[in-house]
């Protein structure tokens, strides 16, 4: 997702993302499924409503996970830029940094700006000043 152009998201998401993708999201970054629905802001019983009933998520609830996997993809391509991507596990270290309270964030947990496009959109700046040196 993170190489996809804005054209290729839109479509992604109109296409539909399949609730069950929620867990599976989880089990990539290692965390549980309970933080990862928290930290969407998502309800965890309509998640589980969903997934048993095999349904797509709403627009906005694949936005979300879309964008999360968006950022797992922008750690990686970091990683490779970087030379040092043998063994290096991109969703794993994202879940754990998720959960790391952060200076630059006034130290707060970057999970607590998942919730929303615009948090993610200030999470993934702030994975670019990282990369550049200039995480404050």
């Amino acid at each position: 997702m993170y190489q996809a152009t804005i054209h290729e998201r839109v479509l992604r998401i109109r296409n539909g993302v399949r609730a069950s993708d929620v867990p599976r999201v989880a089990n990539r970054m290692h965390i549980s499924k309970e933080f990862l629905v928290k930290a969407l802001g998502f309800s965890r019983s309509a998640i589980d409503r969903k997934v048993k009933q095999r349904k797509h998520l709403s627009v906005d609830q694949a936005e979300r996970v879309l964008g999360l996997v968006r950022l797992i993809g922008q750690v990686e391509a970091m990683v490779v830029q970087s030379g040092q991507a043998d063994g290096f596990d991109p969703a794993r270290w994202t879940g754990q940094w998720l959960q790391q309270p952060t200076p630059a964030l006034g130290g707060r947990c970057p999970a607590e700006f998942s919730d929303t496009i615009l948090g993610q959109e200030l999470l993934s700046a702030l994975l670019a000043r990282m990369q550049s040196g200039a995480y404050a």
